[in-house]
C-alpha cells in the first residue's frame, strides 16, 4: 500500500468507527427515555389500589391485567433496557 492508499483506509475506517459510535449514543438514548417511562409507568400503577382494573396494549386490543402481572412487566421492560444498555457501552 502506498502511504496514499493507507492513508484513504485509515480515514474510511475512522468515519465507520464515528457512525457506530454515534448510532450507539442514538440507541442508548433511545433505550434509557424506555427505562425511564417504565419506572414512571410502574410508580403510578403501584399507587392505585389492587383491585383497579388494568389493560395491557396488545396490537390494537386491550387485554385485562392483575396489577401484579402489569408491575412484572414494566419491570421486566427496564431490566431488559439496562442489558442493551451496557451491550452498547
Amino acid at each position: 500500500l502506498s502511504p496514499g492508499q493507507a492513508f484513504t483506509e485509515l480515514q474510511a475506517k475512522v468515519m465507520d468507527t464515528q457512525q457506530k459510535v454515534k448510532l450507539a449514543d442514538l440507541q442508548i438514548e433511545q433505550l434509557t427515555k424506555t427505562k425511564k417511562h417504565a419506572h414512571l409507568t410502574d410508580t403510578e400503577v403501584m399507587m392505585l389500589v389492587d383491585e383497579t382494573r388494568m389493560y395491557e396494549g396488545v396490537g390494537r386490543m386491550f387485554i385485562l391485567q392483575p396489577k401484579g402481572v402489569i408491575h412484572n412487566q414494566l419491570l421486566e421492560k427496564q431490566r431488559i433496557a439496562e442489558e442493551k444498555i451496557k451491550e452498547l457501552e
